[in-house]
């Protein structure tokens, strides 16, 4: 798909940036089916249509820095929609940290903005070993003052201004918050999931950014966006 509107990046750039953000999004290797054929339809449609999952390469962080260089605007606001990316299902697993924090390191990006993510993680010394399993997000305990604050102004901070990009964040994020369901076995409920809006503590940062994506297509590419909502 292609847009009238300059982008203020080359199209190595952006192939790059797609690249990252699979990159993240593959980081757990934990998925459904329904999440296999998302992520397959966004690298047919905005990377390459003769790749597949069986032939995607992951980028490393070095090569990310290569293109869009150590401590530019760039490579913070990819860092901004690699973030998002990771939490857009309502877990933060420990691949993803890993991996973010070796993102932000190569790209010349101090790894303290995602101090307080990071304490969203649940404490593995204090619960049952899960051999590597994400973690949900959950809010820090009645906080006195809030410590995803900075985080959440530096997420909001970010502007749209590629078309590929935000159609990318706008496949990647829900369009809207998931029903909250009982997972039974032998007829007997063992687990309670919560909507994610209550699970994620950053879910406005999300509906956030995936609003301005929208508007951004509709309003300055003039696109269709009804198959987004």
């Amino acid at each position: 798909m292609t847009s009238a509107v300059q982008s203020p990046y080359s199209s190595e750039q952006i192939s790059v940036w797609l690249r990252g953000l699979l990159t993240i999004a593959w980081a757990d290797g934990d998925f459904d089916q329904q999440e296999k054929e998302l992520i397959t339809t966004l690298t047919h449609e905005e990377l390459a249509p003769q790749m597949s999952l069986d032939n995607f390469e992951t980028i490393q962080p070095q090569e990310l820095a290569a293109v869009f260089g150590k401590g530019t605007k760039v490579a913070e606001d990819f860092l901004r929609t690699a973030v998002m990316v990771a939490i857009a299902d309502g877990i933060y697993s420990p691949s993803e940290d890993k991996l973010l924090h070796e993102l932000c390191d190569a790209l010349g990006e101090p790894d303290n903005i995602l101090e307080s993510l990071r304490h969203t993680l649940e404490n593995s010394q204090e619960k049952p070993e899960t051999n590597g399993a994400a973690s949900g997000l959950t809010p820090p305990s009645k906080p006195l003052v809030d410590p995803l604050s900075p985080l959440r102004h530096w997420l909001d901070d970010l502007s749209i201004q590629d078309p590929a990009v935000a159609r990318f964040l706008c496949k990647m994020i829900p369009s809207q918050c998931p029903f909250e369901r009982d997972v039974k076995l032998f007829g007997r409920k063992i687990v309670h999931i919560p909507p994610l809006c209550k699970l994620n503590p950053l879910y406005e940062q999300l509906v956030g950014l995936r609003f301005r994506a929208l508007s951004y297509l509709a309003d300055d590419c003039g696109e269709d966006v009804t198959k987004f909502i």
